[in-house]
């Protein structure tokens, strides 16, 4: 009688359920986010595909807390979390992101300093609406300043650089700056549908124009400042980096343009032409640095 089960070498049949999962984490991030796909094209082989993975855990986790918000949404990612966990050391698991994720993060040398305050960050969204200094700073080193520092590691797989304070300290500013920028185009999302206030002291009655400026000027110190440690990267990264940030850029210009009362009610965005323009800027800077 026929097996239903393909035949073949199993070392074989490991390696393209491997290849496999490395594949959907790069649908998550081509689903998801235009700017940073647009980002991670200029990388080679393989770091692009690890920087999908890295993307793609992310994103999961976000999706949880953010679009199921169901009433077991903590038990799930805990559940998350625990697989991560069990798969840097067992070096397999049936959630193909977790997978990939865990492959990247053992090569390249992301461990738990990362991955736990990213998790707990993601917590805090299940059960905290506002923030006050203290919780919106740890809030947002697990929640994206961990996650440039990933990136980072990234970056500097098998370069034979190392990750120096200073490259760590530009990584985590990169993260925070992308992260609070996004906060301010999805002001309308958090404030309607998500009932969450992520900048200390600013609601939906308080926001105004002078607000508005301080937050945008704020994210870009953030900015100016990572971009002043690009030269802690190789050249590729560099710039798929520099062309990032040339997109956020481009965000907080057309953020600081729209009123305050326009932004809790519109995602600002930029034209995919435009995002090309940016890259192509990004492009002939790196050149001319090097």
């Amino acid at each position: 009688m026929n097996s239903p089960h393909p035949r073949g070498d199993n070392r074989t049949s490991l390696e393209l359920y491997h290849r496999s999962t490395h594949e959907a984490a790069a649908v998550m991030l081509r689903r998801y986010s235009s700017s940073f796909s647009l980002g991670t094209r200029v990388l080679g082989q393989p770091q692009r595909s690890m920087i999908e993975d890295v993307y793609a855990l992310v994103r999961l986790a976000d999706e949880i807390v953010d679009t199921y918000r169901g009433a077991d949404a903590k038990a799930l990612l805990r559940a998350l979390e625990k697989d991560v966990m069990a798969t840097l050391k067992r070096g397999y698991s049936t959630n193909l992101v977790v997978n990939a994720f865990a492959r990247t993060a053992v090569k390249v040398g992301i461990d738990k300093t990362q991955i736990r305050p990213f998790f707990a960050s993601m917590e805090m969204d299940l059960a905290r609406t506002e923030h006050d200094e203290k919780s919106f700073r740890t809030y947002v080193f697990g929640s994206a300043e961990v996650v440039g520092e990933m990136c980072l590691h990234v970056f500097l797989h098998g370069t034979g650089r190392t990750a120096t304070p200073r490259a760590i300290t530009g990584a985590r500013t990169l993260g925070s700056a992308y992260q609070k920028v996004n906060f301010l185009r999805d002001l309308a999302t958090d404030f309607e549908e998500l009932g969450r206030s992520y900048f200390p002291g600013v609601t939906p009655d308080s926001l105004d124009e002078a607000q508005v400026r301080a937050l945008a000027d704020d994210c870009g110190r953030d900015l100016d400042a990572a971009r002043e440690c690009l030269d802690e990267l190789p050249p590729r990264p560099r710039f798929a980096v520099r062309a990032t940030i040339e997109i956020y850029g481009e965000l907080l210009k057309k953020i600081r343009r729209t009123p305050a009362s326009r932004l809790l009610t519109t995602r600002v965005r930029v034209t995919a032409g435009r995002k090309l323009w940016l890259t192509g800027k990004a492009a002939l800077v790196t050149a001319g640095s090097r």
